[in-house]
């Protein structure tokens, strides 16, 4: 039987004793505390070194290793070298090889856990192998050395600084007034690193290093890499809300073991001293045993919580004029100046987005991040000067620890819609197309079912109706396009390039053979057959389609921003379904949403894409560029409806359609189709109607102009009615003289 003894510098009131097999060997472990003085410990080591076969020396100031510089700690290597008949160690071989593993390991099994997490070092000397290892996921890294060493009121935030930081420790390190600043001012300097703490995602530190600054207020939620957590240690974290406790020390006996004591077990078992085992030997080991950190969730519940980041900005001068609080009555070239001014502003936090939580139990918060260009004012510039403020908007989400950034309304149009900001920005970045593209035929066929205007071909299973995609060569609306012709008798393709729109009907037919696709450029005639229109261009206030000319009872799909059909043109038609698609509710009552003109949990699509693809971990450039993939638009819905989200009530220009909204349109569309002739003539009394009413339904007969056939009639006869009034007349008097005579 070997006998290994671990010295800590620790409370005796933790000493235990216990036998075990590793390695094929028997061996008696036993810990012995020095209660933190370090004459007791050297009197430990000195007598126990004459039965152990490996010494392991416990909870005390490493030698560091940092970059090419190495620093010894003089108190430590005292102890050391009271230590002279077996081998001796402080674990640190085995501790750097575990702290590895164990951020490699979180990594991987709880999907690309540390992805742009804010973390915090209490000690990054201590702790530069695991700083390391997180530096491939995160950039976000910050050292207090400087606070707790020489009260820095600043901490070191880059491996680099950390590195030049340690040089210089390496000359001042031994020098006494140095070592009593370390200890003077512990109060301030344990607040100042406190409120550190408080913004991290991740702290990694020693058990005494996190509770002499951590506490509830901000420990709660957090992530902590520390080691040999006990359950004293453990019930401290749990007060404090800890959400998660990484321990790279593995429980591989009843009692938990410090890495020391491990690795004094490993030495005693090969007979060798620590400087002639190789990091190779001590790999295969920890292979061999299947050593694991320990993950534990003090509170009993683990909260995976992502984050992101989205870009939102202002569509008008009108929404400028309410957010920056300026009267109603501001003159018009004031409001320009405003508008040029709020385009050249830098980013800013418009809100944050908080308890997302998705079936699955993943969370997701975030921010919207505002930049102040209307559409007119982006399409005015380059787009490089939309690109600096999408790159800043960037680098603001990086630095607050968003894992993925989505582009809004019109960010995801300008230049080549998102493939430069995706290759320059500092995290993945999605524009929600695909989302949106989903949304939108989503909304659609919901509203043609509750319509029930239309039916289904029992033989193909098609919906037996005509449909139009305006802007189908854009990036939503050639998704769409292929949507419909699967689903629909026909599909015309509508937009300005003749080539571009018969390339997509020939990728549309390679996909669905049977379809029925018509390439238009000239689509105004053929607005009036059609049961279902999808308008997704970037016409920025030009007018698209002439609304009096559709159908009634048509469903208009208006994916654009800004809305290709404004307020006052959908008011003309209230016998038409113009509807605003890509909306979709959460499934959580989400908190610190601001307005977005939406109803309450209700965001749009390219949004709720970004959301996604946070809770499902997807950290990765997913829709970009013009042309929208097939494959990801399926992909997104699914991952969606695994989230729980669900397509919101169907809104048009003035709020949410509720079933009798739909059920007066339908009646109105009804009607209007007894006399409508392909819209050869405006409908005049639905314009009139729609002018003291909205589209919700709440309007008169809604006549269409075919209406006032019967009225032209009526006119006509109103000649020969008045002679035959006179004539009448004429033989009343004539019989009231002949009576008198009587």
């Amino acid at each position: 039987m070997k006998r290994v003894v671990s010295v800590t510098m620790g409370s005796s009131k933790s000493d235990f004793s216990f036998e075990a097999d590793f390695l094929g060997e028997h061996f008696q472990v036993q810990r012995l505390g020095a209660d933190g003085n370090s004459k007791k410990a050297w009197e430990l080591l000195r007598r126990q070194q004459a039965s152990a076969d490996a010494i392991g020396l416990g909870e005390v100031a490493d030698h560091c290793h940092v970059g090419t510089t190495t620093i010894v700690n003089r108190a430590t290597k005292s102890l050391l070298n009271v230590v002279t008949r077996v081998p001796v160690t402080t674990g640190a071989t085995l501790r750097r090889l575990l702290q590895v593993h164990a951020v490699r390991h979180v990594q991987r099994e709880l999907g690309h856990y540390f992805n742009n997490n804010l973390v915090l070092f209490l000690s990054g000397m201590r702790n530069y192998e695991i700083a390391v290892a997180l530096s491939d996921y995160t950039k976000n890294l910050s050292f207090a050395d400087p606070v707790f060493q020489a009260g820095s009121p600043l901490l070191l935030t880059s491996l680099a600084q950390l590195e030049l930081y340690a040089k210089g420790n390496e000359y001042v390190a031994g020098i006494k007034p140095w070592r009593m600043l370390e200890k003077s001012f512990t109060g301030l300097k344990n607040m100042r690193v406190a409120r550190a703490v408080r913004n991290a995602h991740v702290v990694v530190g020693s058990f005494d290093e996190i509770k002499a600054v951590g506490s509830p207020a901000n420990l709660d939620g957090k992530t902590l890499i520390t080691a040999a957590v006990d359950d004293e240690q453990l019930a401290f974290y749990k007060k404090c809300k800890v959400n998660l406790v990484i321990d790279v020390s593995p429980k591989l006996f009843e009692h938990v073991v410090g890495i020391d004591a491990l690795e004094a077990m490993i030495l005693a078992r090969l007979g060798r001293p620590a400087e002639e085992i190789a990091d190779e030997d001590f790999a295969e080991i920890i292979a061999e045993l299947g050593l694991e950190p320990r993950l534990l969730h003090p509170t009993g519940k683990f909260r995976n919580i992502r984050r992101f980041a989205f870009v939102i900005h202002p569509l008008s001068q009108e929404l400028i004029r309410k957010n920056a609080a300026l009267p109603k009555g501001t003159p018009k070239f004031i409001m320009d100046q405003v508008e040029t001014l709020a385009a050249h502003m830098p980013p800013v936090v418009y809100c944050k987005m908080e308890n997302i939580v998705s079936p699955t139990g993943s969370e997701a918060e975030g921010w919207l991040i505002l930049v102040g260009g209307t559409p007119k004012e982006m399409l005015a510039r380059s787009p490089e000067f939309t690109y600096r403020r999408l790159l800043a908007a960037a680098d603001m989400a990086e630095e607050m620890g968003a894992q993925i950034m989505g582009l809004g309304a019109f960010t995801k149009v300008v230049g080549d819609a998102g493939i430069t900001v995706a290759r320059r920005a500092p995290l993945p970045v999605t524009t929600g197309n695909s989302y949106s593209a989903s949304g939108a035929l989503w909304a659609a066929a919901d509203a043609m079912r509750r319509m029930g205007l239309v039916e289904l071909d029992p033989k193909t299973k098609k919906v037996r109706a005509k449909t139009m995609v305006i802007g189908a060569s854009g990036s939503i609306g050639s998704v769409s396009a292929r949507l419909l012709a699967m689903a629909f008798d026909e599909v015309v393709i509508a937009g300005r390039d003749m080539k571009k729109l018969e390339q997509l009907k020939a990728s549309i037919l390679q996909d669905t053979p049977d379809a029925k696709v018509v390439c238009s450029t000239d689509y105004d005639t053929l607005l009036a057959d059609m049961d279902m229109i999808v308008t997704s261009t970037s016409g920025a206030g030009k007018k698209i389609l002439d609304i009096t000319k559709v159908k009634p009872g048509c469903v208009i799909t208006d994916v654009a921003r800004p809305l290709d059909l404004p307020p006052e043109e959908v008011a003309k038609r209230p016998d038409v379904l113009v509807i605003e698609s890509g909306e979709i509710e959460l499934p959580t009552k989400v908190r610190g949403l601001k307005n977005i003109a939406l109803p309450p949990n209700v965001i749009y699509a390219c949004l709720a894409e970004t959301i996604v693809l946070a809770l499902e971990g997807r950290f990765e450039v997913f829709t970009i560029g013009r042309d929208t993939e097939w494959e990801k638009v399926k992909e997104i819905y699914k991952l969606g409806l695994k989230h729980g989200m669900k397509l919101s009530a169907i809104s048009g220009v003035n709020g949410v359609y509720s079933d009798a909204d739909i059920a007066k349109v339908v009646a109105l569309a009804k009607k209007a189709r007894l006399t409508w002739k392909g819209g050869a003539a405006s409908p005049e009394p639905a314009r009139k109607t729609a002018a003291r009413k909205t589209a919700t339904g709440k309007t008169a007969a809604g006549e269409t102009a075919a209406s006032k056939a019967p009225a032209k009639k009526a006119a006509a006869a109103a000649p020969a009615g008045k002679a035959a009034a006179k004539k009448a007349a004429a033989k009343k008097a004539a019989a009231k003289k002949t009576a008198a005579k009587r």
